[in-house]
């Protein structure tokens, strides 16, 4: 258990040419889009991006805090944490790092609302999220 709750999933990602800005370093919306590959990927490992009844996952809250540049070229290791859950909304954490040398890039933040997509509202959050929050 770490300081964001539990541990669910890490993926590598390669930093690419193209993820760098005019100053030579990541861009800080790359941050966000490397949070975001780990959620879905997290949350497709789970089979609950895209559920049968038509529900699934949207962000409401997003924010970032920049440790250290990141610089091409490198692999980054975002680990991804569950934090509190309510009645349709969850907590998540994200940590990347370097693969390579574990040094810490930045962290993330983002509540997920499960989305009803046929009635356009909040539902409730799906029993198996709740548990990974609970455990």
């Amino acid at each position: 258990m770490s300081e964001f709750g539990r541990l669910v999933h890490s993926l590598d990602i390669p930093m690419r040419w193209g993820d760098m800005d005019a100053y030579g370093h990541a861009n800080n919306t790359v941050y966000f889009r490397f949070f975001e590959e780990a959620r879905i990927t997290w949350l497709d490992s789970e089979n609950l991006r895209n559920l049968p009844d038509g529900t699934g996952p949207v962000i409401i809250k997003t924010s970032a805090t920049f440790l250290k540049e990141l610089n091409y070229p490198s692999t980054v290791t975002i680990r991804t944490y569950v934090g509190k859950a309510g009645n349709s909304s969850l907590e998540t954490f994200y940590e990347l790092h370097d693969s390579e040398t574990g040094d810490k890039y930045a962290d993330g933040y983002a509540r997920i609302v499960w989305f009803d997509h046929q009635t356009r509202k909040s539902t409730r959050l799906p029993d198996r999220l709740r548990a990974l929050a609970a455990e």
